[in-house]
């Protein structure tokens, strides 16, 4: 089997960690998470986005959010084998140190309680992307599943503002339609959808419609495929291959350069057939590479996203 080192922006390790004290990044007792030390290794990875998530069931405000900050740094950052990725001089030491590079993420801002001094904390604590909220509404913006399908706030406005400012991404998956078009309105910066697939070939909300991909090709941001199996097909079960359409709708969409790994691990309770832990993530380069070139194949597992982190994360 040909190998390709993987870059996949984004998994719910630290949501799980937040939620129980007995499970562990590295040899993991539990058998519980789908993303550990040992199947970043088993994946060839590279870099590894680990998302900031508070669910719903947990307090409101920044306790949880630098809690789960704290996770990042004595869970996984205290792997010696790991490496915290703030800067594109960071991604280059880690291959060269031939560690796995671990990317800080915010997925809904909730616990920022409208106040941008954490946000710019949080930049300093190493936080690099964020997605204005999940499925719901909040203080910023309205979630792809809020009923009344509104787009940003004007602080929400303010905070793709400061985004920008900061070198801070900005990610789309989880906002409504209305919110992806205002906010690629304000945004100066290239943004990314971390982990949504093509609506046209799975009609799910929280997958992009072809105008929206071809709005992110503009800009030369990112769209991370993923492996949640509702948004893949609508079957009862999904197998591995049920992801290549949706790559292959992107690359028609002229998305070949732009397009990247989010596969959701630790996010979901049931998986694609073949695609339950990043140990399997490399099975995904064998039926693609019955339609595409092995330096495509290699730009899919990686490429794309380490030429847009080298070229979107403050240089040092």
């Amino acid at each position: 089997m040909n190998r390709y080192p993987v870059i996949d922006f984004h998994c719910d390790v630290l949501c799980k960690l937040l939620g129980r004290n007995d499970l562990q990044f590295a040899n993991d007792p539990t058998g519980t998470l789908d993303v550990t030390f040992e199947r970043l290794t088993e994946a060839d990875a590279w870099l590894q986005a680990f998302a900031i998530y508070i669910p719903e069931r947990m307090e409101r405000g920044v306790l949880p959010v630098l809690r789960s900050v704290d996770l990042m740094y004595r869970s996984v950052l205290s792997h010696p084998g790991m490496q915290l990725v703030r800067t594109a001089a960071d991604l280059r030491q880690a291959r060269s140190r031939g560690k796995i590079g671990a990317l800080l993420t915010l997925e809904g801002v909730d616990g920022l309680q409208e106040d941008f001094s954490v946000l710019r904390v949080l930049f300093q604590l190493g936080v690099r992307s964020v997605g204005l909220t999940w499925n719901h509404a909040n203080w910023a913006a309205d979630g792809v599943m809020e009923p009344r399908q509104g787009g940003l706030t004007a602080k929400g406005r303010r905070l793709v503002r400061l985004c920008n400012e900061l070198g801070m991404l900005l990610d789309v998956s989880h906002l409504t339609d209305r919110g992806f078009w205002e906010l690629a309105d304000a945004s100066e910066r290239p943004f990314i959808a971390s982990h949504s697939n093509a609506r046209s070939v799975c009609d799910h909300p929280r997958n992009l419609t072809d105008e929206q991909i071809r709005a992110i090709i503009a800009v030369d941001g990112r769209i991370g495929v993923t492996f949640v199996p509702w948004f893949v097909k609508k079957a009862d079960e999904v197998v591995l291959a049920d992801v290549v359409p949706h790559i292959e709708k992107i690359c028609e969409l002229g998305g070949e350069r732009q397009l990247m790994l989010g596969s959701d691990y630790d996010g979901i309770d049931t998986h694609v057939n073949g695609l339950a832990h990043p140990g399997q993530t490399p099975q995904l380069a064998a039926a693609l590479l019955r339609y595409y070139s092995s330096e495509q194949v290699a730009n899919f597992f990686h490429g794309n996203a380490m030429r847009f982190l080298e070229q979107q994360l403050p240089s040092s």
